[in-house]
C-alpha cells in the first residue's frame, strides 16, 4: 500500500520537530518623553527638534538579516518581527505588518498554516510554530539582530517644537503632534517670532530662550515644556 505524498510532506515536516505550546503574554512598554532637560543649553540645527514631549510606546523586535529556509516546507523572508511573547526557552514573532520593512513567512502548498516565528537566542535557532503547535527549526547563521520598533498604541502621543531657520531676526519653528505614532496633520502649525521683541519665545506652554541663531543652527535652553493635557 503506498503512502499518500500528503502523509510523506508530514511525517517528513515531523522528523527532528518537537511540540510547543507558545505563551501569548508580551505587552509592550510605554515611556514618559521630555526632552531636553530644563535649563540645559542646546545647539539644534535646521530641521531638529528642539522640545519634545508627550508618551511613546515601544514594543520588542527581531530583525532577520537574510532569509531562512526551514526544511522544504516554509521560508522566513527578511525583516521586522515584532515579538508576542515567550516561554523561557523561545520567544514568539510575528511579521510587523503595521510597520515598514515587514518580514513575511513563505510557506510550501503541503505544509501546515504558520501562527509564529520562534527564536531561541540561546543557539541561534529560529523557526516556525504551526497551527498544530509543531516547531520547525533551522540555524539563524547570525543573521537575527534584536530591535525596539513603535507600537500603535492607543496612549502614545506626542508635541515636538521643530527648528525651521531663522532670517534676520524672525525665528520660524514648527509645532508638530503625533497620535499613535501617526502625525496630525490638523494640529500641525508654523509659527514665527521676532527675537528684537523678545528672546523668549513659545507656543502651548513650551517656552525657549533663544541665545544665539542663524539660517543654519540655534542655541538656546528650555524653560518650561508643553502644557500637560
Amino acid at each position: 500500500m503506498k503512502i499518500s505524498a500528503l502523509l510523506l510532506a508530514t511525517l517528513a515536516l515531523t522528523i527532528l520537530t518537537g511540540c510547543v505550546s507558545p505563551q501569548i503574554n508580551y505587552r509592550p512598554t510605554t515611556k514618559e518623553i521630555s526632552f531636553p532637560p530644563l535649563g540645559n543649553v542646546v545647539v539644534a540645527e535646521i530641521g531638529d527638534e528642539l522640545v519634545k514631549q508627550g508618551t511613546y510606546t515601544e514594543q520588542d523586535a527581531i530583525y532577520l538579516a537574510s532569509p531562512v529556509k526551514i526544511r522544504w516546507a516554509y521560508v522566513i523572508e527578511p525583516g521586522n518581527y515584532v515579538k508576542k511573547g515567550s516561554d523561557g526557552s523561545r520567544e514568539y514573532f510575528v511579521p510587523n505588518y503595521n510597520g515598514a520593512n515587514s518580514g513575511k513567512i513563505t510557506k510550501s502548498a503541503l505544509a501546515d498554516p504558520w501562527q509564529y516565528v520562534s527564536y531561541n537566542n540561546n543557539n541561534d535557532h529560529i523557526g516556525i510554530v504551526t497551527v498544530f503547535n509543531i516547531n520547525i527549526s533551522s540555524n539563524a547563521s547570525g543573521n537575527v539582530t534584536d530591535k525596539k520598533l513603535p507600537s500603535l498604541a492607543e496612549n502614545s502621543f506626542q508635541q515636538t517644537l521643530i527648528y525651521s531657520g531663522c532670517t534676520e531676526d524672525i525665528v520660524t519653528l514648527g509645532y508638530r503632534e503625533f497620535s499613535n505614532n501617526n502625525a496630525r496633520p490638523a494640529f500641525n502649525n508654523d509659527v514665527e517670532y521676532d527675537l528684537k521683541s523678545s528672546k523668549i519665545i513659545g507656543y502651548k506652554g513650551a517656552r525657549i530662550e533663544v541665545i544665539e541663531a542663524d539660517n543654519q543652527n540655534i542655541t538656546y535652553k528650555v524653560l518650561s515644556n508643553f502644557n500637560p493635557l
